[in-house]
């Protein structure tokens, strides 16, 4: 376990905005940053950190917590392997304490399967640089190639020795579990035989956006013409190829920095661009482009550049990928390398100068790479050439942004020689089928969903929000409407409590005395108190807890601070090892920050606002009543069950009479009409 002085220091060293901004495309908003969101596919940002409160909010999925809940969150990593890459990260030495067998027992598969890849990338790369075979082979061909000991060191590359077994015995030797050795398709297990997969390989450990090893893929070193060139690591719980990029680990930093990404295809060309000075690149990894992995470079950058090598037919097979990104709402940009030369090898046929410079001048627009590549095959041909001009105005059509479809419209009229007019009507055309698709997709949906308000957020929203933030579920089951009014009530105590809980405020209360006749004197005591103390107290004198299990464990951990530090520290909660906690918080904390959220010009119509710390009293007083109310109404609903499913049909009136006084009494306190 990490001793919790190290916990400490992570959470004072790390910094949201910085950890958040190596993952997330970062833009100032106020005293804010602002970005696209990394959980959906959204093209306006909701997503919002806070450098002051030290916290973020994704307000398009309702997540949000700290740095480490959003490495939780986005990479999947336990708390413990949060604190680990935020300690590294920050220069913080890690002081752990041994763990117990049922910590241990608690590693889940997932983990597990990270914990062996890691293992294999060490393996491979210390038997590449350290062992005879390895530098004979493995390092020899890397060597060969032209990458240098840092390069290599860099790209953590290794090499499995051609040998059946050598890596799985070892990996066993060392503990490891033969399970996950097959689930990450490190080694093949058949009929009670097992052999490595990537044997005779130089290897190239694949990344995930924060440096966990996902998988590898594998270069044959033979002319086996049976034998696949290159062997990819098989689809498992860790390692999806459509949805990570080869080398997006060693690249987010220069492709923010530089506000631009270089997409090429294969390993060896990322690698070759990093020896030359050009890191902002990532690699598709010879798959097809997919939508994941264009958001994933969405998220560092709006701006991409394809590098295609001189082989026409390869390029008419990627330029597909183009769409792809357009509809992102990206800037696309493309460079072609003269014929019989890829990025690779122009990379080590050029000075590291040279091929800035080419990448620079080289660069042209998509339309005008498009309509010279398909111009081509059209031999002047008029059918040949209507169907270029359509295949352009369909790419055009997949652009979010409407003044964009415009611009490129009329590029595409000059280049074509054809009227914009005839372009602007196709462009209609596809846009219009385009929409007819999706409002026909919509009432399908809609018409399974008939009984839905059109007008309000899916249900989905509802169910996520209520059970995952709200805990509103006993049993297996929705609760009921009553339930639900009594948790949006202990939210508002929850809300009061962390914006305000440590401002001190007049309150007032009604004083009943009685005279020498016996009659009631009511009297009003003023006083100041803290808002948390006030709700303290009223909760404590009338033995309330909350119902939802989460909110009780916030208002017991605010309670335990007032005990112990006489007032309030956001921070603790903020950063509390639950993060269920951590995210009610930060939802409390941020809920001004949303993009989204509607204001109104009151200052601007001249309307005097009274503001919330003026009428925090009776903020307050209407919460503890409203909850006592509710309270009270589930108590005398609870007799009259009692009553009714018994026998003798015995009715305790005059107890139902006195908790119904008292609701009214509470109706005229909070000045409500019934």
């Amino acid at each position: 376990m990490i001793s919790r002085s190290t916990i400490d220091r992570v959470f004072e060293s790390a910094r949201v905005e910085e950890v958040i901004g190596e993952f997330v495309q970062l833009k100032k908003a106020g005293s804010n940053f602002k970005g696209l969101s990394p959980f959906t596919d959204e093209k306006s940002p909701s997503f919002m950190v806070s450098p002051v409160k030290q916290i973020w909010k994704d307000f398009s999925t309702g997540k949000g917590g700290n740095a480490v809940s959003f490495l939780m969150e986005h990479e999947h990593f336990s708390y413990p392997e949060a604190l680990k890459w935020l300690a590294k990260k920050y220069n913080i030495e890690i002081e752990e304490t041994e763990q117990t067998s049922e910590e241990k027992a608690q590693m889940d598969e997932r983990e597990s399967m990270f914990l062996v890849s890691t293992f294999a990338k060490d393996y491979f790369n210390n038997l590449m640089l350290n062992t005879n075979q390895g530098k004979a082979i493995g390092l020899s061909y890397f060597k060969e190639r032209g990458f240098r000991d840092d390069t290599i060191n860099k790209f953590e590359l290794g090499y499995c020795l051609d040998e059946w077994d050598n890596f799985t015995k070892a990996a066993l030797a060392k503990g490891y579990d033969l399970k996950y050795l097959a689930a990450t398709g490190l080694s093949i297990v058949k009929e009670n035989r097992q052999f490595d997969r990537f044997k005779g390989r130089v290897l190239f450990p694949i990344h995930s956006m924060s440096g966990r090893i996902l998988g590898f893929g594998g270069r044959i070193l033979t002319a086996d013409k049976k034998a696949a060139k290159y062997l990819n690591s098989p689809e498992s719980d860790i390692y999806h190829k459509s949805k990570i990029l080869y080398g997006i680990y060693q690249a987010k930093k220069e492709i923010a920095k530089q506000d631009n990404c270089f997409l090429v295809e294969g390993y060896t060309d990322v690698i070759s661009f990093h020896q030359s000075g050009v890191e902002n690149v990532v690699a598709s990894s010879g798959t097809a482009l997919t939508s994941d992995q264009i958001r994933l470079v969405n998220r560092l950058t709006k701006n991409i550049t394809v590098l295609f090598d001189g082989d026409a037919a390869g390029i008419r097979a990627s330029i597909r990928g183009i769409d792809l990104i357009l509809e992102q709402g990206m800037n696309v940009k493309v460079v072609q390398f003269p014929d019989g030369e890829d990025p690779d090898s122009f990379a080590k046929s050029h000075s590291d100068l040279e091929l800035k410079e080419y990448l620079e001048d080289s660069a042209q627009d998509f339309i005008n790479f498009k309509v010279s590549l398909l111009l081509k095959d059209s031999n002047n041909d008029p059918i040949k050439k209507a169907t270029v001009i359509r295949d352009i105005v369909s790419s055009i059509s997949k652009i979010p942004d409407g003044i964009q479809r415009e611009v490129y419209v009329q590029e595409c009229a000059r280049i074509m020689d054809i009227s914009e007019r005839v372009l602007f009507s196709e462009l209609a055309q596809l846009l219009s089928k385009e929409k007819a698709s999706r409002n026909k997709k919509s009432n399908i949906k809609s018409n399974t969903n008939s009984n839905i308000d059109p007008n309000q957020p899916p249900p989905e929203y509802f169910m996520e929000q209520e059970q995952a933030q709200m805990g509103l579920v006993k049993g297996g089951q929705v609760t009921s409407q009553k339930i639900d009014q009594l948790s949006i009530l202990e939210n508002e105590i929850i809300r009061i409590l962390l914006l305000y809980g440590n401002e001190e405020v007049d309150f007032s209360e009604e004083v009943v005395t009685v005279d020498d006749n016996g009659n009631d004197i009511v009297s009003i005591r003023k006083y100041q108190n803290l808002v948390s103390s006030e709700i303290y107290v009223h909760l404590q004198d009338d033995e309330i807890e909350f119902s939802n299990h989460t909110f009780q464990e916030i208002y017991t951990e605010i309670i335990h601070q007032l005990n112990q530090l006489e007032k309030l520290n956001i921070d603790g909660l903020i950063n509390h090892k639950n993060q269920e906690i951590s995210t009610i918080v930060t939802s409390v904390l941020m809920e001004k920050e949303n993009p989204n959220r509607q204001l109104s010009d009151w200052e601007g119509q001249n309307i005097v606002v009274t503001s919330t710390l003026e009428v925090l009293n009776k903020a307050v007083n209407d919460a503890v009543f409203n909850l006592r109310r509710v309270l009270i109404g589930e108590k005398i609903e609870e007799l009259m069950n009692e009553a009714m499913q018994s026998e003798s049909k015995n009715i305790d009136l005059e107890m139902i009479k006195s908790y119904t006084d008292l609701k009214m009494r509470l109706y005229d306190k909070l000045n409500r009409v019934v």
